[in-house]
């Protein structure tokens, strides 16, 4: 299994920005930023959600949402808000709304095929 970096910038509601290295994880839900990025964004918990990690233990976390700008795209997406040791992510969700997948044997994100079905 290999590892998967991508360089960002994401932007909160009043228009601060902050570049940040992403680990590209497929198996995560929900994008994660450091408590310092979001807190230098200005983002503000909309709600509490749990969330299950690869051990099988259990977190709750806050979780709110920014605009994230990737070589490949943009969006607004949900955005669990990390402490202070964690590393950011970028999860499925954030991933599947810039219309991205991770090509898991070239470890790059390409466009995905898109259904409508």
């Amino acid at each position: 299994m290999g590892i998967t970096y991508i360089d960002g910038v994401v932007r909160g509601p009043g228009g601060k920005e902050r570049s940040v290295r992403f680990l590209v994880d497929s198996g995560a839900t929900y994008s994660l930023l450091p408590q310092a990025v979001w807190q230098a964004i200005e983002l503000a918990a909309r709600r509490r959600m749990a969330f299950s990690l690869a051990d099988g233990t259990t977190v709750e976390r806050e979780v709110s949402e920014c605009y994230f700008v990737l070589p490949q795209g943009e969006a607004h997406s949900p955005v669990i808000l990390g402490e202070p040791d964690d590393e950011a992510l970028l999860g499925t969700v954030t991933l599947e709304t810039l219309g991205l997948v991770l090509n898991p044997f070239k470890r790059t994100l390409q466009p995905m095929r898109m259904l409508l079905v």
